[in-house]
């Protein structure tokens, strides 16, 4: 277990994912090529993936991150259940964020229930990797 501050040794593993029914992977696709380029190990699941099998994926694949890429409008549903699956599989130390179309009204609940930061169409992906930086 990291203590605050520490960055957990070797490089840093992502994971992005698709939950639900939204197949629309444009940009999903593109932050993981950009965050590879970046010098960070990226698994991207594809499209259609279940709670469980993003979360089973993430303690399988001992990520640091996971990033949720959704828009359906189903991310109230889906973003805390994966959540809650990480912590019942003891991965409560996985920093889940979030992109894709999330309306504003909905940032604060998200938060509340553990995505730690959110981008949306337009985001800068030095920003992206800032945030992950300071996470680590």
């Amino acid at each position: 277990m990291k203590k605050p501050g520490e960055k957990k040794p070797g490089p840093c593993r992502i994971l992005i994912a698709k939950p639900g029914l939204d197949g629309h992977d444009r940009g999903a696709k593109y932050i993981a090529r950009a965050l590879r380029d970046e010098g960070y190990e990226v698994i991207y699941t594809g499209i259609r993936q279940t709670p469980e099998a993003i979360a089973a994926t993430a303690v399988q694949e001992d990520v640091g991150f996971v990033g949720l890429s959704l828009l359906s409008g189903a991310h109230n549903e889906l973003f805390p259940r994966v959540i809650d699956l990480l912590r019942e599989q003891g991965a409560d130390d996985i920093v889940v964020f979030a992109g894709g179309i999330i309306p504003e009204e909905d940032h604060p609940h998200l938060n509340e229930i553990g995505v730690r930061a959110i981008f949306g169409p337009g985001s800068v992906m030095k920003d992206i990797v800032a945030f992950i930086e300071s996470c680590r």
